[in-house]
This record gives C-alpha cells, structure tokens and sequence, in this order.
C-alpha cells in the first residue's frame, strides 16, 4: 500500500464510523475504537475490522508503528452482549477475519494506549500487544466466568504466562478488576502515566522505536514472540538459527556499513563524556 502519509485509510462504511485509522508522515499508524457510547463495545463487524485494519497496515511499507486505543472512558469493554448469540455462535473463525489472530501475525511493534476499562474481549485485546501504555485510573477485567462465557482469544493461557498463575487465576475466576499501578508491578503494563498524557507516551515510544534499525526491529519483535511459544532450550537454538541466517545473508558491504554506523555512534558518546 503506498501513499499512506498524511492521510486516513479507505474504510468500509461501518468503519469510518466505529474504527478510525490514521497514518502519520512518520510511519505511525493509529488505530481507535470510536464506539464510546458504549464504552468501545464490539460487534462482530467492528471485530472484523479492526482485523482487517491490522491486516491492511502490516502490508504497508510506510507504517512501522501502530498504534491502539479507544476514545472516550474505555479503551474497549469487551463484546457487544446484545448481540453475543451472533458473536459467538458465528464466532470469526476465519483467521482473515479474527481481531486477536491478524494482530498476532502483525510484523510491526503494536503499543496500545489503554484509557479507562479493558474488559474481558477488551482484556484479550490489550494482551495481543507489545507494550501496553495505561493510565492510572485504568482497569483490566475478565469477566468470561461471570457471564458463563469462554475465552477464545488467549486471555486463559496468555495471562498467567505474564503476570504469573496464581495471581492470574485470581483475576479470571473472581472477575475483580486489576488496577493498572497494579498491573504495572506485576510486568503486564509497561507505563503508567495521566489519562491525558497515555497517547503521548505512546508516541514517546514509538518515536524511540522509529530510531533503530526497521528491519531488525521486524526480526526482533518474531523472534521474541516466536520464541515464547516454545521451551528455553528449542527457544535460544531459534534465536541461534535466526542469527545464522541473518548474517549468512548479509553482504561485505552491508557488514562495513554496520561497522562504520557502530563507529559512528561510538564517537559520538565519546564527545560528550
């Protein structure tokens, strides 16, 4: 996709309305839920395009950072539970079509800026990011065993694996909401900042995201997330075979630019001590 600074994405008509994306000349793209009269609640067709805008960004070469959050007092409380039979019973189970599933596949760094409540669906989606910016009247909440309603987008795996077992089965099978100052000490929030300060420090990170090396931030960000899905062992002999194929391929003059690049940068701190 080209073109894409300074300008809104062509969206279905639902979509202008419920989802807002923009793109800025930096390579940030912003996704925002815009449903805030009910509290950023999801329909099956908001659910789909929210999919199909992660699907769509990951594709373009201009956007490099992305973005997600909510506008008004939630960042999303979950489904739509006036149209669960549609949700669940039709449930998207095309991988093209499924919010958490397109926001995994995504190669770019995702941060999401969580004002107010993520709950349940909200909570899940939240968790499909990288670094999770929160304000301090945030809460996360999992409602699933309040509802009777089962999880099917990682948050009964992805939690515990976080935030550790015991405290994550206090969250899920109480259904009491977690504090963000709380959710912070426990490794799950990387920042916890003013309600009206979470976009910024998004775009804080962002921007300190845009400063290094795009590629290697692509094949960081895999190697991470690829890596938590298996033992330490077969974990660290992925990283090894990802590095070996990383610099097989690289060319004698790619090597000196990185070696003049590091000198560069090495001289430069020497100036200011």
């Amino acid at each position: 996709m080209r073109n894409s600074n300074r300008r809104n994405m062509e969206l279905s008509s639902s979509e202008k309305k419920l989802i807002l994306v923009q793109c800025d000349p930096n390579g940030v793209a912003l996704i925002t839920i815009n449903r805030p009269g009910s509290l950023n609640s999801l329909t099956r067709s908001m659910m789909v395009d929210v999919a199909q805008a992660f699907k769509r960004l990951d594709g373009d070469d201009s956007v490099r950072v992305i973005i997600l959050t909510g506008s008004g007092r939630a960042f999303c409380s979950g489904v739509d539970l006036t149209a669960a039979e549609d949700v669940f019973k039709g449930d998207v189970k095309d991988i093209e079509s499924d919010t958490v599933a397109q926001m995994e596949r995504c190669r770019k760094p995702i941060i999401g800026a969580i004002g107010g409540f993520a709950v349940t669906a909200g909570f899940e989606i939240a968790l499909a990011c990288d670094i999770l910016i929160a304000s301090k009247g945030a809460k996360f909440i999992d409602t699933h065993a309040r509802f009777g309603i089962f999880p099917s987008w990682g948050l009964s795996q992805k939690l515990s694996r976080i935030i550790g077992p015991n405290k994550a089965h206090e969250v899920s099978l109480t259904a009491t909401p977690l504090t963000a100052e709380v959710a912070e000490k426990l490794g799950l929030v990387n920042h916890v900042v003013e309600e009206d300060e979470v976009l910024r420090k998004a775009r804080e990170i962002a921007g300190l995201i845009l400063k290094n090396n795009q590629g290697m931030v692509l094949r960081y960000k895999s190697v991470i997330n690829d890596g938590l899905k298996l033992d330490l062992g077969r974990a660290l002999s992925l990283e090894k075979e990802r590095a070996h194929e990383y610099y097989n391929g690289m060319t004698k003059e790619q090597f000196r630019m990185m070696q003049e690049f590091i000198a560069g940068r090495s001289s430069k701190k020497q100036s200011k001590l």
